[in-house]
């Protein structure tokens, strides 16, 4: 059987620079209409020129593709002229506590000083995307950030308040009490826990921030996408490293799965007999969230076995060398 997706996007997307943009950007675009591009880079995306920089980079990469990379900028304490300005080219800023993960040393300290770019961007009618992780204990740290979010969403009723990557039954239960809040779900989340990471030998290419969590935690996530949740948006926040970041002492944190986002989400649904609900999962809902009209763009996925490379290039891909039931099997912009 085949199954036709309509404009599939990918909501939070890590595509680097230079070769490693190079690299990883066409996987991306080969499969996905658009994706919410991340802006912590070295140095960060946090200028109009720094990001029409990057995005002049991205469409260079993934031409011919029809793909569209949808900007975000770093969070800072913009003033309320700067961030109009900016409005026409983002669909969001991108709030990282400092050095929570990945490139965020210059991210924020004190959340609550914030606000007042918050009231702006209310104003303005600009998303807040959030990286939600406190400094806690690595297993509560999503969980201690959820106080942050009812704060937010209950004195900015009129600002969108996207959780980025939820990883708990909480944060699930929060999203249904707050009509501005929304989130997004990785791929890797709805699969493992960190018995997959860390139950037996350490598994390096499955540690991402935030970390995979509890067994009852990926139920929870899995029973909200296999539904479409319509709050709740497919996000793979796929971030690749080169193998020799991953396989080291000090590993850096991320899941490269552009290549294998759809392939897997096919066959996950098609377990549960939800193949129905994946076109919400992976774009309707983000385009009613957004307000997107993502470019008319059919991917094609058919039950045709395929073996997933063991690299592309430097970077070892989710499920790497094992063999998976679906695959792409044809892409038509229209």
């Amino acid at each position: 059987m085949d199954l036709r997706l309509r404009a599939p996007l990918d909501m939070h997307l890590h595509l680097r620079e230079g070769a490693m943009l190079e690299l990883v950007a066409p996987l991306s675009a080969h499969s996905f209409a658009a994706a919410v591009v991340m802006p912590n880079l070295v140095p960060v995306v946090d200028t109009l020129e720094r990001l029409s920089d990057y995005r002049a980079k991205i469409e260079a990469a993934t031409a011919p593709h029809t793909f569209t990379p949808l900007m975000t900028l770093f969070f800072r304490p913009y003033d309320e002229a700067m961030l109009a300005a900016m409005r026409p080219y983002i669909i969001g800023i991108k709030l990282y506590p400092e050095g929570v993960t990945t490139n965020t040393a210059d991210g924020v300290r004190d959340l609550l000083r914030i606000e007042p770019t918050l009231a702006a961007m209310e104003r303005l009618g600009i998303p807040l995307l959030v990286h939600g992780e406190s400094h806690g204990f690595v297993l509560d740290r999503e969980a201690e950030f959820l106080q942050i979010y009812a704060r937010w969403a209950s004195r900015f009723p009129r600002l969108t308040i996207v959780m980025e990557h939820i990883t708990t039954a909480a944060a699930l239960r929060l999203l249904d009490q707050y009509a501005n809040l929304a989130a997004t779900v990785t791929l890797h989340h709805l699969l493992l826990t960190l018995d997959d990471l860390a139950g037996g030998l350490l598994s390096p290419h499955l540690f991402c921030k935030p970390i995979v969590k509890r067994p009852e935690d990926r139920a929870a996530l899995l029973e909200a996408a296999l539904r479409a949740h319509p709050r709740l948006m497919f996000g793979s926040d796929s971030a690749p490293h080169p193998v020799e970041r991953k396989e080291a002492a000090n590993c850096a944190a991320g899941i490269f799965s552009a290549p294998v986002i759809l392939p897997l989400l096919a066959e996950l649904f098609a377990q549960h007999d939800a193949l129905a609900q994946l076109q919400a999962f992976v774009s309707d809902n983000a385009r009613a969230i957004y307000g997107l009209t993502p470019p008319a763009k059919t991917v094609t996925l058919a039950r045709r076995p395929w073996q997933v490379p063991a690299r592309y290039g430097e970077v070892v891909p989710f499920y790497a060398g094992q063999t998976l039931e679906w695959q792409v099997v044809d892409v038509q912009a229209n």
